[in-house]
């Protein structure tokens, strides 16, 4: 069968999915099954692995309230819905994403799962081919934003398989009732790790190590010290390392959870075990900590290995990006990837990742990013309901 032909194919309808999504309707680009776009913006479809809206909302633990999430930011042009700060967040986060869907007209395919990205030919300004459980697409672009949920991080320690207890990720974590009376080991100096501490420990014996002494810094993580996160993350990218976490680069902040658990005296840094056993973890000075449960807080990895068949990655282990597209083959576009990580840089990596594949397509290498021209056209050809972002 012949490949499907599409101008732009989004890879994954997350955060950074669906900014990019917006931002091709709002530049006049037509869903491929739907009404077709302005003439000669082109044409897109997004891909999703889910079965349902929501990226990785819908997988979040139960006790994770909307009072509680870290750094939520709106999708462009549709503000969340006002919803109780005691609200589960993988309950009102989800149906906001789909609402915003069909608000947007967007038509997401699920699930549809990528197999691989690859040349069709030599040619570099050629197509990229998306081969999919769903059939295969060519596309000029390529804008993908499959985050990291579906890569959790385990280290390997010696023993582990040992472990009669139970061992699990942040990824399947429910809701701390389970470990209630139990011993458990918490791994990680994220925000993760800390949230999950101040919360097991409620119920629970907890045992708190990390790998280095946690960098505690004395400010609040606003947006002065977000956008220094960002731009140590985006120079690691650019070079080619692997992204890094947003701790790596600005240390720990004190959240309120932060400050919860060393009220209670339970935020206690111990040094990283050097092996599993049986019943517990060997320490470096030769104790043993009992342990009923070992619990990974270790974060995630990107989820690019279907990008393998282009050949970008560096001996680093990265991908090398600058401003959200890769720096030795243009055609792709990474977002949610490094810098944009967050929810924040997510919506703007979407955003400028549609004006760059406008600018290429008038033929002009750069479009400045203030244009108040281009802005003023988007906004007279956008679709209904588009705001100008």
């Amino acid at each position: 069968m012949e490949p499907s032909p599409v101008d732009v194919v989004v890879i994954g309808a997350g955060q950074a999915g669906l900014s990019a999504a917006y931002h091709l309707r709002r530049r006049g680009f037509g869903p491929v099954d739907g009404p077709p776009g302005d003439a000669g913006a082109g044409s897109f479809v997004v891909l999703d692995a889910e079965t349902a809206p929501g990226g990785a909302w819908q997988h979040r633990w139960a006790s994770l309230r909307m009072a509680t999430v870290n750094g939520i930011h709106e999708l462009p042009g549709f503000a969340v819905p006002p919803a109780d700060p005691a609200a589960a967040s993988r309950d009102v986060l989800p149906a906001y994403f789909a609402d915003y869907e069909a608000r947007f007209d967007l038509r997401v395919r699920r699930p549809v799962r990528v197999a691989a990205v690859r040349r069709a030919d030599d040619d570099p300004h050629g197509r990229l081919l998306v081969e999919t459980d769903a059939g295969t697409w060519s596309a000029a672009y390529v804008i993908n934003a499959t985050g990291t949920w579906r890569r959790p991080f385990w280290p390997h320690y010696p023993g582990q398989d040992r472990f009669a207890g139970r061992q699990l990720h942040v990824h399947d974590y429910v809701a701390a009732e389970e470990f209630a009376g139990r011993r458990v080991v918490i791994v990680g100096a994220g925000v993760s790790a800390i949230q999950l501490l101040d919360e097991i420990s409620r119920v629970a014996d907890t045992f708190w190590v990390t790998r280095r002494e946690v960098e505690w810094d004395a400010g609040d993580f606003d947006t002065a010290a977000r956008i220094a996160a960002i731009a140590g993350v985006e120079e690691r990218v650019r070079r080619g390392l692997p992204p890094g976490s947003v701790i790596s680069v600005t240390g720990q902040h004190w959240t309120p959870w932060a400050r919860a658990a060393r009220t209670r005296g339970v935020l206690a840094r111990h040094p990283m075990f050097v092996s599993i056993e049986e019943n517990g973890v060997r320490m470096p000075d030769g104790s043993l900590e009992p342990a009923d449960v070992i619990l990974w807080a270790t974060g995630f990895r990107a989820d690019i290995a279907h990008l393998a068949p282009l050949g970008l990655r560096t001996p680093a282990g990265g991908i090398r990006v600058a401003d959200g597209r890769s720096l030795d083959d243009p055609r792709l576009f990474l977002i949610g990837y490094g810098p944009s990580q967050s929810t924040v840089g997510a919506n703007r990596a979407g955003r400028d990742a549609v004006r760059a594949i406008v600018a290429d397509r008038r033929g002009a290498s750069v479009e400045a990013a203030g244009s108040r021209t281009a802005d003023a056209e988007a906004v007279a050809s956008a679709p209904a309901g588009f705001a100008a972002t």
